[in-house]
């Protein structure tokens, strides 16, 4: 792990160079460490794929003894990673089809398979929640299949629906809030990601280190579970 300060009041913990599930667990025990032993100090903690920014108090420590704290909970991390890499699974359901999936049948084209192999792909595998950012509450998630991996669009559109389920690259995720965005759109779930009302810390629903299973329903539910269209 590399630690160094990068301001007068944040430092960066860098946790290897290639984004990969593996290092999600250890970079969320690290979070975990510094919320319980450097509480006093911490102002926020932002987790992303391969980093942990921690802003500190100025008024209470200086980056001298922040870098020693960060290295001495550092040396513990091996022992911490295990009980922190059991983070909440959630199931999410989607309405797989091309009247809110945009993108679906073109996907299925390009890749040469049915769209129905389209959706038993994405549906089949659990992602690990990498980063949390773009809009409050839209989660990344990775990594896809590759025989469904598939580049953003070039220009993006203006205007995404909500609960709108994507893929860029290797990662999906989902349009927490109607936002533009150049994700390729497969379908969409009736699920809230994001509480704008909700206490601070919990408003977005999925976290880092968080997993996900999407669960194919049809209209009928969907629009049951108060999805929109």
């Amino acid at each position: 792990m590399k630690i160094e300060a990068v301001s007068e009041n944040t430092i960066l913990l860098t946790f290897g160079d290639t984004i990969s599930e593996a290092i999600t667990p250890r970079i969320v025990a690290m979070e975990k460490l510094i919320e319980h032993h450097l509480a006093p100090y911490l102002v926020d903690l932002v987790p992303s794929y391969t980093t942990l920014l921690m802003i500190y108090d100025l008024d209470r420590a200086d980056y001298r003894l922040m870098l020693s704290l960060l290295r001495k909970l550092a040396d513990t991390l091996d022992d911490h990673v295990q009980e922190h890499d059991d983070g909440r699974t959630f199931d999410i359901p989607v309405w797989y089809d091309p009247s809110v999936g945009y993108d679906l049948e073109n996907l299925a084209k390009e890749k040469n398979i049915s769209v129905g192999e389209v959706i038993h792909i994405h549906s089949s595998k659990t992602y690990r929640v990498f980063a949390v950012g773009f809009n409050p509450g839209f989660a990344f998630l990775g990594k896809v299949d590759a025989r469904i991996a598939t580049p953003r669009h070039h220009s993006p559109r203006s205007s995404v629906a909500q609960g709108s389920v994507g893929i860029a690259d290797a990662q999906t995720a989902i349009y927490p809030l109607t936002s533009p965005g150049g994700w390729q759109i497969i379908g969409r779930s009736p699920t809230q990601f994001f509480d704008p009302k909700g206490d601070p810390h919990t408003a977005s629903l999925l976290q880092v280190g968080d997993e996900v299973r999407f669960k194919p329903i049809q209209k009928d539910e969907f629009l049951a579970l108060g999805g929109q269209l």
